[in-house]
């Protein structure tokens, strides 16, 4: 996976959550009575979709007590979240960077026309299902400080996929469904992981020059504002590029 870092995206992501932080709680509790339905049970033990969630939302600071509560109405009987459905979203924006947006909405129409105004307004095209799907690959995602080879050696031997070292860091690339696993590993062997998600890697980046990376984002941004977006992923290379927090 040489070349593919995903650590510009998490760095900019990380600065829009900070600034949106009631808007990504709200994002993650729907997401979480989203797939305890989906996954028939609301007790994390036995639906491993709903475990991985209530991870990542701790991971990215959504307070135990909101996750909680929210189990606690879910096992109680509450049919929140039934109404939702997850959606699929591809296409392209300016320069031809591939964009998936994965979306949980009750109203399919409503959601697929926001979408499409977003990719319309600044200059991308919104595309059939696996227009771009093809370019990704599901992956577990963990980002490490800092890089040491005792780090690289645990992540091996916890069943990493694949590691990336750079200045800043490690990444780890995992099996999605071993990912929040191998962290906890990292955490007992005394490293603290700083990003654990999972998320879609692009086989192939592009990059493009500073203002053409900027409408890209522009657009990225848009989605990510929508109400019903969960998550958006594209093969944007960052790495060379200043992004504003």
């Amino acid at each position: 996976m040489a070349g593919h870092s995903k650590w510009a995206q998490i760095k900019r992501k990380k600065a829009a959550n900070d600034l949106k932080r009631g808007k990504v709680i709200s994002k993650y509790l729907r997401a979480i009575a989203a797939a305890a339905r989906a996954g028939g049970s609301a007790d994390p033990a036995a639906n491993v979709q709903l475990r991985n969630l209530i991870e990542a939302a701790k991971m990215d600071d959504v307070p135990n007590d909101n996750i909680e509560r929210l189990l606690k109405r879910l096992q109680g009987g509450d049919d929140e979240g039934s109404s939702y459905e997850e959606v699929v979203y591809e296409g392209y924006a300016p320069g031809g960077v591939a964009v998936l947006v994965y979306a949980l909405t009750d109203n399919r129409n409503r959601t697929a026309s926001e979408v499409r105004h977003v990719f319309s307004k600044h200059g991308g095209s919104l595309g059939a299902s696996g227009a771009v799907a093809w370019q990704f690959d599901r992956r577990g995602y963990i980002w490490l400080e800092p890089n040491t080879e005792a780090a690289q050696e645990a992540a091996i031997e916890l069943g990493a996929l694949d590691l990336q070292e750079s200045e800043e860091g490690l990444e780890i690339y995992t099996d999605p469904q071993e990912v929040y696993t191998i962290a906890g590993g990292l955490k007992e062997r005394g490293f603290k992981p700083e990003d654990v998600e999972i998320t879609m890697i692009p086989q192939n980046t592009m990059a493009l020059p500073q203002e053409d990376a900027e409408k890209v984002l522009r657009m990225i941004e848009a989605l990510e504002d929508l109400d019903d977006t969960q998550n958006v992923y594209s093969n944007l290379n960052l790495e060379n590029v200043t992004v504003e927090a």
